[in-house]
């Protein structure tokens, strides 16, 4: 599995952060997501998440049904795998504190990142617009180890308010640490070139600075 890193330009050691991918793969939306963390002092690792169907592969957001064969050969197995081996690539390194990573993902990533939270001992979660958290991993929710933020698009059609709702009452049961943000006036993929929507971007990146410093006190 390929992926893309960033590093901060001061000498570490440095908090670590996962930053899972959209459905169009590790392309000019997430590179430059990583490298906004990595300015923010993380070392941030990108993993193809496509690697076993299509390695390398960057879609095109106007082309929706050439990312559909992908999107569907993952699983969840798979995906916990991916998200294992770039955690365990982040604690190896000599410039990243191992107690101090986090994860990041947007759409299906999003998901990922929800998932990598459940399975591994992450310090934070950040979810952007996680399709299918609801309803097939909501069982995962007893299961999260560090505080979890999610952020929605009031206008996203494809996770409806019963889904979002279903999320955030299936942490709070749990009783796990969470805050659950829905952006009225934006759309799916908000944050990305996908349907960008600037204030939404810029208001939710500011919560998840403020988030991640918190819970890592960095």
């Amino acid at each position: 599995m390929s992926a893309y890193v960033a590093r901060p330009s001061a000498p570490g050691p440095h908090p670590g952060i996962l930053v899972f991918q959209d459905g169009f793969g590790v392309n000019a939306s997430s590179r430059p997501a990583a490298d906004q963390y990595a300015g923010q002092g993380f070392v941030a690792i990108a993993p193809e998440l496509f690697h076993r169907t299509a390695a390398g592969f960057e879609g095109s957001y106007d082309n929706f049904e050439t990312v559909m064969p992908h999107i569907r050969a993952l699983t969840t197995e798979g995906l916990i795998a991916d998200a294992t081996a770039s955690f365990e690539w982040l604690t190896a390194q000599a410039d990243v504190r191992a107690t101090q990573i986090a994860a990041v993902g947007f759409c299906m990533g999003g998901r990922t990142a929800y998932l990598a939270n459940s399975a591994l001992p992450l310090a934070a979660s950040i979810s952007y617009y996680g399709g299918s958290i609801a309803p097939s991993l909501l069982d995962r929710a007893p299961q999260l180890h560090g505080p979890q933020l999610f952020f929605w698009g009031g206008k996203d059609k494809g996770i409806p308010p019963e889904q979002r709702r279903a999320v955030a009452d299936a942490v709070s049961a749990a009783g796990k640490r969470f805050v659950d943000v829905v952006f009225s006036n934006a759309d799916h993929g908000f944050f990305t070139a996908y349907r960008h929507e600037p204030a939404a971007a810029r208001e939710s990146w500011a919560l998840a600075m403020a988030f991640l410093g918190d819970a890592l006190t960095i």
